[in-house]
């Protein structure tokens, strides 16, 4: 394996969903609302990232699943189910209990982006990765410096569709439409929600 691929490998596996997933709600929490924002975020990520990548640990330790990415499409319908299930038992906890609304519209584009994705993924393997990298982009220009974080944003995500084919998990035209899904049903998301 050349230098490219580890670089390829290493980006796939920091910048993977279940990482942003977990490590995004907490973040936005904070930055929207102080620590009682960040403990919200942290219940949101339990649940939308926590309890997928326990299932998908333990599909891959039983030899359900080829990898904590799901390389294999076909076996891509349980996990995708389960994180819709979480998704939206976190939505129904942040909204009983006032969470930020950033946090509960984020938890929302959650639920869209999958509404979407997983219909998709059933027919055609479109990325992941390149959505959630995509959408968490979206949700950090409304915490942070909407332009600065916006370019920088753009270039991880031009990062993470690169090392999907670079590792041929995907191709361009499938980083691709994640990117553009990710982004545009987030953006979407929080425009409803009176964020712009």
């Amino acid at each position: 394996m050349g230098a490219a691929d580890l670089v390829a490998k290493r980006v796939t596996n920091v910048l993977a969903p279940q990482v942003l997933v977990i490590v995004m709600p907490p973040a936005v929490g904070l930055l929207a609302q102080g620590w009682s924002g960040a403990a919200w975020g942290l219940v949101a990520s339990l649940l939308c990232g926590g309890v997928p990548a326990a299932m998908i640990a333990i599909g891959v330790r039983s030899g359900r699943l080829d990898s904590h990415h799901i390389v294999d499409r076909a076996r891509r319908t349980g996990p995708l189910l389960a994180a819709l299930a979480a998704v939206l038992v976190a939505l129904a906890l942040l909204v009983v209990v006032g969470a930020p609304t950033l946090l509960v519209a984020t938890v929302t584009a959650m639920l869209v982006a999958l509404g979407v994705t997983v219909p998709i993924t059933l027919r055609w393997k479109i990325s992941f990765h390149a959505a959630v990298c995509a959408g968490t982009v979206v949700v950090l220009t409304h915490v942070l410096p909407a332009w600065p974080t916006g370019i920088a944003g753009a270039a991880v995500v031009a990062l993470v569709c690169w090392a999907r084919v670079r590792l041929a998990h995907h191709d361009w035209p499938q980083v691709a439409a994640g990117a553009v899904v990710g982004a545009l049903t987030t953006w979407a998301t929080l425009a409803a929600f009176g964020l712009r």
